[in-house]
Order: structure tokens, then sequence, then C-alpha cells
């Protein structure tokens, strides 16, 4: 049976038949991670502020670029998410599908792309969001009305308001997990 190279897939390790493996002078591909199990509270805070960057630029873009039909299926993830809350079931897949509709809503095939990459890495949160959380539903509730809020700030074009709206969404999911964002990363909120 074949040994596994780490980081063989990521081009950073390359083999030469009768050679061995070397270490890549200029690796083929650079693949980004995110290691959600490992780091601790400062690794799960550093992945929350990229989110929040990301995040908030991707809603302020959308307010710009959003069409009636991006708009609609932003509706339909939040109204698939409100019969979950409705019915006290998993609405984790609506809330998956809901960052990428912002995300394609800025009309940008690479910003979705990303969107999608992240939203990977945060799935399996989500769902303990609806399922195992110790609150319960309040926890996706909370959720829901942010959700809201940073709907209608791009249904209305506003681009302050979206990024405002997404900071505090992230924000609050932060706190749900016991993080506290820093007020450094361009939400006007008090600061944390």
């Amino acid at each position: 049976m074949a040994r596994q190279l780490p980081f063989k897939a990521d081009g950073m390790i390359e083999t030469r038949q009768g050679s061995g493996a070397f270490v890549a002078e200029t690796p083929k591909s650079l693949n980004f991670r995110l290691n959600t199990g490992a780091g601790g509270e400062d690794a799960l805070l550093h992945i929350f502020e990229l989110r929040t960057l990301v995040e908030s630029t991707v809603a302020e873009l959308a307010a710009r670029r959003r069409s009636d039909a991006d708009v609609a299926a932003m509706r339909e993830c939040l109204h698939r998410m409100d019969e979950a809350l409705a019915a006290a079931t998993d609405g984790s897949a609506a809330d998956d599908a809901f960052p990428l509709a912002i995300a394609a809503a800025t009309q940008n095939q690479y910003v979705l792309r990303l969107s999608e990459f992240l939203g990977r890495q945060f799935s399996e949160s989500r769902r303990m969001a609806w399922v195992d959380h110790p609150r319960g539903m309040e926890s996706p509730r909370e959720a829901q009305r942010e959700h809201y809020r940073l709907l209608d700030a791009i249904a209305a074009g506003d681009p302050a308001a979206a990024r405002q709206a997404a900071f505090v969404h992230l924000s609050g999911a932060a706190e749900r997990v016991g993080l506290s964002l820093p007020s450094d990363l361009g939400g006007n909120s008090k600061s944390r």
C-alpha cells in the first residue's frame, strides 16, 4: 500500500521516480484551509474576523448590484428558515444558502466561489445552532432577525447599511458561540 505524502496534493511536495520526495521550489498550487477544529478560541476568533471582513464587503457590493431576482432568492432562503423555526426543525440548509444568495447578488463568480468555500467550512456549526444549541431555537431566531435587517438593507440598495447589518449579524453569531469581535473590524456598533 502506497503511503500518502502530506502536502503532495497541495503541490508543495514533488516526487521523482527513483529519486524520492522533495519540497517544491515553486508550489504548483496553494491551497487555503480553515482549521475550524484546532487552535482553540483564538483560531475561532480569527476565523470570525475573516468572515466579517469578507461577508461585510460582500453584503455592501450586493446592495449595489442586486437584481429583483437576487432579492427574491434571498427572501426564499429566509422564508425556508421561517418555516423551520415555526416547525422547530433544522433550517441549516437554508441558513447555508442565504450568504450564497447574497454573494450571487454581487454578480461576481469569484466572490460566489469564495463564499461557497467559506460556507462549507461553517455548515456544521450552522447545523449545530439549529439542532444542538443549548438555548434551543432562540439562537436561530436571533440570527433570523439579523438576517432580515441584512436583507432589508440589501433590498433597499443601501451599501453602508448592508455592511453594518452584516457586521451586526456576525458579531451576534460570534457572541452566540462565546466570542466578542473587536470593534476595529469596521462596524459602527459599540466597542466590544
